[in-house]
C-alpha cells in the first residue's frame, strides 16, 4: 500500500469551486486501476490550502494512473484552480500507529 500525499495550494477565493469540481473527480479515482481510496483535507493553518490523499496498490500503480485519460480528466476538471503545481510524495506504511 503506497498512500500519495499532495499539498495543492489554489487560487485566492476559489475554494468553493475547487470542491464542487473535486466532487466530480471522485469517481475518476474509484474506477483508477490499482486505487483503494481518496479523500481531500483543507487545511485549517493555511487559507486556500489542500490535502489529496489517495491510497494505491503501489507507486507505479501511481505513475500508471497519471498516464490514463481519468487523470488528464482530473486535471481538467481542477487544473484551472492551482496557484502552483501540486507538491507529490508518497508514504508507504512503517507498521507504527493506531
Amino acid at each position: 500500500m503506497t498512500l500519495e500525499i499532495a499539498r495543492i495550494d489554489i487560487l485566492e477565493g476559489r475554494g468553493d469551486a475547487f470542491e464542487a469540481a473535486a466532487r466530480e473527480a471522485v469517481a475518476l479515482f474509484a474506477s483508477a486501476e490499482g486505487c483503494s481510496g481518496m479523500k481531500i483535507l483543507r487545511s485549517h493553518e493555511v487559507d486556500n490550502r489542500y490535502w489529496l490523499l489517495v491510497d494505491w496498490r503501489d507507486v507505479a500503480a501511481h505513475e500508471a494512473f497519471r498516464s490514463t485519460g481519468g487523470f488528464a480528466q482530473w486535471r481538467e476538471l481542477v487544473g484551472s484552480y492551482f496557484a502552483g503545481p501540486p507538491m507529490v510524495e508518497h508514504g508507504q506504511p512503517v507498521g507504527i500507529g493506531l
